[in-house]
């Protein structure tokens, strides 16, 4: 008799650790790791599940439930995907399910995936000369038929004696203006045929190929320099100014690791930047390079996916979700404008660091990575300073084209002269003049969407709060709405005070929106666009912004961050950065850094060719340290400085960082079980644990918030500190009245 056959099975729920099944014996063949099952798990409910593995060691438990079916036999993900999934759970403090969650596309999980299929036309037989002629002559006297026909024979270059070529009957009717009743008469006359196909959901695009460039002899130098590092090193950095083609770069190593018959990932922070470098490698690479991101439907995430499992795709360019691929044969791994922070996941679970995690999968594939930066995240500039990381630098711009000059507009100093206009120093209103004299293009970036951040009452100073967020309302004018940007809530913008009654309601502060509406006032015969989340839902509304503006159809560009970064305008030549103030004074460690890479990316847009591009900052402060670093795009200060200050109060890279938020529905109850928490943890790691604390926003759909962070040295090994961490928070879920507390686990937050 066989030996009974156990799984251990991942399942989507929030809980750590794997589930063990028996494998009955009618699926012994078909239950291996990597395939998707249905199993019943707690006292009614049924999942699909992911087999890790089979083993036949018996459980301790007394009963041993079975898999009730088999989804999907053939394995949906291969062992190198599971030990990401499993280290992603352990370093991150989440289940292996919640990873699962992030990394299928739900159509592969739940077997529901189904090729798409439509329907084509083609001639029934070859055809000679005579023979068509005959056909038409006979359609004479049914019009529409003919001119089907007709249509057919000039979509496909029909001749005499060819082959009939299937055309899409959806296609050919659209073409012709026929009815489907005209195709189907000819179907009956023997004309036509009609056959069912597998079709791709995906948009396929010839582009003419396109060969390699000459690089330049900076760029021929730090390729090199790479290459060298790399025999040493599986992670080097490539510290390179903006605009000085390190684009190009990637694409001869790319190159490289085709030719070896690997498989690249070419990551980016935001859809936004695919856009300009999908055209660029396809010319390159073709019909090897697949493009992943969270804009894609379920069923063409799907389609992606089976074709990098079988290698169809060999070149991957998408957003952190894209590690999740099933890539089997994997050389290198770009992660392209590798400090931004689009590349941190907050919620939910797994709140990985996408950087981080691909340094991790690259190691179990024996890939290489390649973390590229104009201005390098504090971590893996100490990273390579320090050796852990090699280090190649790219310190000119192509083609040797200057640095924009940038000037600090003082907004204090012309508030207080009265030459403001509106939020506009007249610094920035004469660059802008004179590029739009020129025929030349501007960007201004303002780092708030909306209208207005906040509406107020001119008698009694009232507010309008979110009902479920301790946030205030932003105004969008153009909807006429009043929203959080914590939870979605709106509701209709208030026509009198809803605590006096007093009619006396203005807009305070500026989001894109307003910038838009009073710079069409200021420059009316500019064209103006803006880019932000509000006016880029739709799945193409970046690709027709960005087109736009490269065809010089939008002179003025109004954005948030998606603009600051990876684009490249030829006749861009202006940016201004409307309140640097406000990113400088936001509360928290890494403020001042980010601060310095917004303005130094925004920056790095203008003047990318043969014209060297302003930059006006308009700040309150112009002596301010970081502002004087961007001045002299002086990165090197700016990791000094943030060296000296993160060491001197142990924040990272110097120490470890895990935070840790309390949710409950009673504030009361909240505070304390986040006092239990805070002591407990001190109890074990003494000065090491800061709070608990209100973070800034203190609720969020309608849950009170508390957070305690935990900082942990570098020189200590962190597996037994998180070991303790989760010990004493599954002590607090486990007390009295703790069933409505919510407790996540968030390392390296940030």
């Amino acid at each position: 008799m066989a030996e009974t056959l156990y799984a251990d099975i991942i399942l989507p729920v929030a809980v750590m650790g794997r589930f063990t099944y028996s494998v009955p014996a009618r699926f012994r063949d078909l239950v291996v790791p990597g395939a998707s099952v249905l199993v019943k798990f707690g006292k009614k409910s049924t999942y699909t599940g992911v087999v890790a593995a089979i083993h036949t060691k018996r459980p301790s438990f007394e009963t041993i439930r079975d898999i009730e079916d088999v989804v999907v036999s053939s394995p949906l993900i291969n062992e190198r995907q599971l030990s990401l999934w499993k280290w992603m759970s352990s370093y991150y403090l989440c289940g292996e399910g919640e990873v699962m969650k992030a990394a299928l596309p739900s159509g592969l999980n739940y077997g529901s995936f189904r090729p798409r299929s439509e329907t084509f036309i083609a001639l029934s037989r070859p055809h000679d000369d005579e023979s068509l002629n005959s056909i038409l002559d006979r359609l004479a006297r049914a019009p529409k038929q003919q001119e089907l026909l007709a249509t057919y024979l000039r979509m496909t270059g029909y001749t005499a004696g060819m082959e009939p070529v299937p055309v899409r009957k959806a296609h050919l009717l659209k073409e012709s203006g026929s009815s489907p009743a005209t195709a189907d008469a000819l179907v009956a006359r023997g004309v036509f045929e009609v056959s069912s196909r597998e079709v791709s959901r995906l948009e396929l695009s010839q582009l003419d190929c396109e060969p390699l460039k000459i690089l330049s002899k900076a760029q021929d130098e730090t390729l090199h320099k790479i290459g060298t590092l790399f025999r040493e090193k599986d992670v080097v950095l490539l510290h390179g100014i903006t605009s000085s083609g390190k684009t190009e770069i990637y694409i001869h190593l790319i190159e490289e690791q085709l030719k070896k018959g690997k498989q690249v990932l070419y990551m980016l922070p935001e859809i936004a930047l695919t856009t300009q470098i999908i055209l660029r490698l396809k010319r390159h690479f073709g019909e090897l390079t697949g493009i992943y991101h969270s804009r894609f439907s379920e069923p063409e995430k799907a389609e992606i996916w089976k074709h990098v499992a079988g290698m169809g795709y060999r070149l991957i360019l998408g957003v952190r979700s894209s590690l999740f691929l099933p890539f089997s044969n994997l050389g290198l791994i770009i992660v392209d404008e590798e400090h931004d922070s689009s590349y941190k996941q907050h919620d939910p679970a797994p709140r990985y660091h996408a950087r981080d995690s691909a340094i991790m999968l690259a190691s179990m594939h024996g890939a290489l990575t390649l973390l590229g930066s104009a201005s390098p995240s504090v971590e893996s500039y100490n990273n390579a300073i320090r050796e852990k990381y090699g280090l190649a630098a790219l310190s000119e711009r192509y083609g040797l084209i200057k640095l924009p000059e940038i000037i600090l507009a003082n907004t204090r100093e012309a508030y207080r002269k009265k030459l403001m206009v509106s939020h506009f120093t007249p610094e920035l209103l004469e660059a802008v003049d004179d590029a739009l004299g020129r025929e030349e293009q501007v960007i201004l970036f303002r780092n708030r969407r909306g209208f207005s951040p906040y509406i107020e009452c001119s008698d009694c100073g009232w507010i309008p709060v979110c009902i479920q967020c301790s946030v205030n309302l932003t105004y969008h004018k153009s909807a006429g709405r009043m929203v959080c940007h914590y939870c979605g809530y709106s509701t209709g913008m208030p026509h009198k005070c809803g605590n006096c009654g007093s009619a006396g309601i203005v807009t305070k502060g500026y989001g894109t929106e307003k910038i838009e509406d009073e710079i069409k006032i200021i420059f009316p015969s500019a064209r103006v666009a803006r880019m932000d989340q509000d006016s880029t839902r739709g799945r193409n509304s970046f690709t027709r912004i960005i087109k736009a503006f490269e065809e010089r159809r939008i002179d003025i560009l109004i954005g948030t961050q998606m603009i600051s970064k990876g684009l490249d305008f030829e006749n861009l030549t202006v940016v201004g950065i409307l309140n640097a103030d406000n990113m400088l004074n936001f509360p928290d460690f890494r403020a001042h850094e980010r601060s310095f890479q917004m303005m130094e990316q925004v920056s790095g847009r203008a003047g990318r060719r043969q014209k060297q591009g302003r930059v006006i900052i308009q700040t309150s402060d112009p002596a301010n340290r970081i502002i004087r670093l961007v001045l002299r795009h002086d990165y090197a200060g700016l990791f000094r400085l943030q060296s000296e200050e993160r060491e001197a109060f142990n924040y990272p890279p110097f120490c470890r960082m895990i935070r840790i938020t309390l949710r409950h529905r009673d504030k009361s109850m909240l505070n304390d079980f986040a006092a239990v928490l805070g002591n407990d943890l001190r109890a074990i790691f003494g000065k090491r644990v800061l709070g608990p604390e209100s973070p800034l926003i203190g609720q969020v759909q309608l849950w009170y918030l508390k957070t305690i962070i935990l900082k942990i040295e570098k020189d200590k090994p962190p597996v037994r500190a998180k070991e303790l961490l989760m010990e004493a928070i599954e002590r607090l879920e486990h007390a009295k009245g703790a069933s409505s507390l919510r407790i996540s686990v968030d390392v390296d937050p940030y």
